[in-house]
């Protein structure tokens, strides 16, 4: 063991990293290569028994990186914490003070939650805060989930699609390809064009941003919208969707209607960062769909885009399946495990001072700035401050939106995140201007800011793009 100095002053023990076994959810937030890369940034990594198990990690792997095995109580004893879900109340009594907490905390609507992460004493980062600038590309995991929930997204719908997608000529006849049509142009809605091309699909795709339809082109789909003037201007400087107006909306929605109707295969993936999830398909457009058609709603998790979907389930309407599956990048855990653990390991890279090998947080880097959610007990982000202190107790979430009124920091000056900007009603969330070629498609733009929305935005978010 050797001594270091932990957050809040005063000697402690081996610095410790626990990676917690998560509570219904199969992902996790280490991997054998990060575990042998936190050990040498000058970690004792102890991954809890049979965390990894459900990503195909079995503890013998993580033994072999360097990982010692330990129980759920021995987070008590952590300096640093790595998890894919927020720790619920009954987790953080086992905290210690002054540990940094490191996951998707999804804040917004939880003021409760938050407030109890405050008054446990860690330092919480949420990573789905990272704001989007080069350095920070590595650490986005908003990015890599959305991007693996797309390609599920597909291989979701061809399993509940009881026809072949590609075309197939054969002696006894041409079997026509499927028509596919991706609603959303994210991340996650340009890995499921990728994805659905790859199958034989005929792909379509839509979303409000002019920039993102080279994008489509370039994977071999056709881009669908009303392109008139106020298409051409709803794109802000940084890439961001402007909400239409509602005469552009029920245009967009005439044309969206009639092309449904002759689809196959209809994909949803817009979620806009503090709001509900925009209705997109309703239940009009679902009953002129053909039977056996197939809807995947990718953000069934904040209302859904499609009426009818239901979180957790897959629904029929007039014989045309509507799948509404929670935690789509979860289905493929293994694979998003991976990524995610790399971006957590290159966020902690940044907090770790290279000579000494301990954690020294520097509040006045913009990854911190735009990431750091509480400290010292206190709720420190401006968009959350405010709202805590009028909190009722953390026993559980509360669903009433955070207020967003803008308020200074306790301790460190956490300022505020890159905002995003509004988004349309029948959009995806956001993704990078840049077009992808289609041979790297994968690894396309983000699928929502990565920081935190700006205040004026309506609070309630989640993890993904989709």
């Amino acid at each position: 063991a050797f001594v270091v100095f932990n957050l809040l002053g005063g000697e402690s023990l081996a610095q410790t990293l626990f990676i917690p076994k998560e509570i219904d959810e199969p992902r996790v937030g280490g991997s054998p290569e990060t575990v042998k890369k936190l050990t040498a940034l000058g970690f004792a990594v102890v991954v809890e028994a049979g965390a990894g198990v459900a990503s195909r990690i079995p503890d013998s792997e993580f033994v072999a990186a360097g990982a010692a095995i330990g129980r759920a109580g021995d987070i008590a004893r952590a300096d640093v914490v790595l998890k894919v879900r927020r720790p619920s109340s009954a987790e953080l009594k086992a905290y210690r003070k002054g540990a940094v907490v490191i996951a998707m905390l999804d804040p917004y609507g939880n003021d409760a939650a938050v407030k109890a992460l405050a008054d446990a004493g860690v330092t919480a980062f949420t990573m789905e805060f990272m704001p989007r600038i080069t350095r920070a590309q590595v650490m986005d995991v908003l990015s890599s989930q959305a991007n693996l929930a797309g390609y599920q997204a597909v291989i979701d719908a061809a399993s509940e699609y009881d026809r072949a997608l590609p075309m197939m000529m054969t002696a006894a006849g041409t079997v026509p390809a499927a028509k596919v049509f991706i609603m959303g142009v994210g991340v996650a809605g340009l890995q499921a064009i990728a994805t659905a091309r790859r199958l034989g699909a005929v792909v379509t795709a839509t979303d409000v941003r002019p920039a993102v339809k080279e994008q489509v082109a370039s994977l071999g789909a056709k881009f669908l919208a009303v392109e008139d003037e106020e298409f051409k201007a709803a794109e802000t400087a940084g890439g961001y969707a402007k909400e239409m107006s509602k005469e552009y909306q029920a245009k967009q929605a005439a044309l969206v209607a009639d092309h449904i109707a002759k689809q196959d295969i209809v994909i949803t993936t817009a979620l806009i960062p503090g709001r509900p999830a925009p209705r997109l398909v309703t239940r009009q457009m679902v009953a002129r769909m053909r039977p056996g058609s197939v809807l995947i709603d990718l953000a069934v998790e904040r209302g859904g885009n499609v009426e009818g979907a239901v979180a957790g389930k897959i629904t029929e309407v007039d014989g045309v399946k509507i799948v509404g599956h929670l935690n789509v990048a979860g289905r493929i855990a293994a694979t998003a495990s991976q990524l995610y653990a790399k971006n957590l390991l290159a966020f902690v890279e940044t907090l770790v001072d290279k000579e000494s090998k301990t954690v020294k947080i520097d509040f006045d880097d913009e990854l911190v700035k735009a990431t750091v959610l509480t400290h010292g007990g206190k709720v420190v982000h401006p968009n959350f401050a405010s709202a805590a202190t009028a909190a009722p107790a953390p026993a559980a979430s509360v669903a009433k939106p955070a207020a967003v009124k803008k308020a200074a920091p306790a301790k460190p000056a956490a300022t505020k995140p890159a905002p995003a900007a509004k988004a349309a009603t029948a959009k995806a969330a956001p993704g990078k201007a840049a077009a992808p070629k289609a041979k790297t498609a994968a690894k396309t733009a983000a699928a929502q800011p990565a920081a935190a929305p700006s205040p004026k935005t309506a609070p309630k978010t989640t993890e993904g793009e989709a």
